[in-house]
């Protein structure tokens, strides 16, 4: 038999001989999890015994998988995003916290430039946590994800029916465009939204350990990083309306490139980025042309 303050030591010094930078913290976030505490709970507890061996046996198994740089989220099976609870494994990329500015910047772009119900295409949805935030946020809303694993996809319409805005989105296993058809959507999507794979191939097995967990379709970006930016941006007339917009996120130092991109293109009338809250050109987006007084 352990006590609470006894375990939760030997879990910060397990993590930190391994090398995680913030090995308290996440010690105290798995051992919460595992006993259902609080944090106030958790340390008025530091005392107490833990009286279940089995409680023993699978937070230890949990530290150890941590150590071993499993991601804390993929541990956890869950991560918040944009104040709504996901699910997440090993079928698609764990939601980072910059990404929320993504989904502000859509939900507000149909607030205030759509006076209609939108439809709205999400390209490589992952684990849906830009789709189905977006249908948490909006209610005039039609949209659309779309990603290459059967796997996320799957793992997407189960997020869907978490946060109850399942009937709200249609998801398409795809690569990008290729199961869509633009005409048999009234003329095509009000938006295009993706964060796309980014990182160039050589420099993946250069990222921390944590991060090459993730599946690799999801962070490849190409030679250069921009693959998907080149493909989406090349394709996406046929499936955006006059007056549509596109919004990207993108990788540190990748915004100017991908400008170049949509200048190239000729398909934009108005294109800008938008920049994180580290000063980062996160966001780039672009706007088709003048939408049509009727929508």
């Amino acid at each position: 038999m352990s006590r609470v303050g006894e375990i939760l030591y030997w879990a910060a010094e397990k993590l930190s001989q391994a090398g995680i930078e913030e090995a308290g913290l996440e010690s105290e976030i798995m051992l919460r999890e595992e006993l259902h505490l609080s944090r106030a709970e958790l340390y008025l507890n530091l005392n107490n015994n833990i009286e279940f061996p089995a409680l023993i046996d699978s937070f230890r198994k949990k530290v150890m998988l941590r150590a071993g740089h499993v991601p804390l989220a993929y541990i956890l099976k869950k991560v918040r995003f944009m104040g709504l609870d996901f699910l997440v494994d090993e079928r698609a990329m764990i939601p980072r916290q910059e990404t929320e500015l993504l989904v502000e910047v859509v939900v507000n772009c149909v607030n205030n430039a759509i006076n209609r119900t939108a439809t709205i295409l999400d390209i490589g949805t992952g684990s849906g946590n830009i789709a189905v935030s977006i249908a948490k946020l909006v209610s005039n809303a039609e949209i659309y994800a779309t990603d290459i694993s059967g796997e996320a996809i799957e793992l997407a319409r189960q997020n869907a029916i978490l946060n109850n805005v399942a009937e709200k989105i249609s998801f398409i296993q795809c690569d990008l465009f290729s199961a869509l058809n633009g005409v048999e959507l009234n003329g095509g999507f009000d938006i295009v939204v993706s964060n796309p794979p980014y990182v160039p191939s050589y420099d993946i097995e250069k990222l921390q350990p944590e991060i090459q967990a993730e599946p690799h379709i999801a962070l490849d970006g190409g030679e250069d990083g921009l693959a998907f930016y080149r493909r989406i941006i090349q394709d996406l007339p046929c499936y955006l309306k006059k007056g549509g917009y596109l919004f990207l996120e993108t990788g540190s130092g990748q915004a100017g490139k991908v400008i170049e991109m949509i200048l190239e293109s000729r398909s934009f009338s108005e294109w800008g980025t938008i920049k994180d809250y580290n000063g980062i050109e996160r966001i780039i987006w672009g706007c088709s042309g003048k939408r049509e007084v009727n929508g």
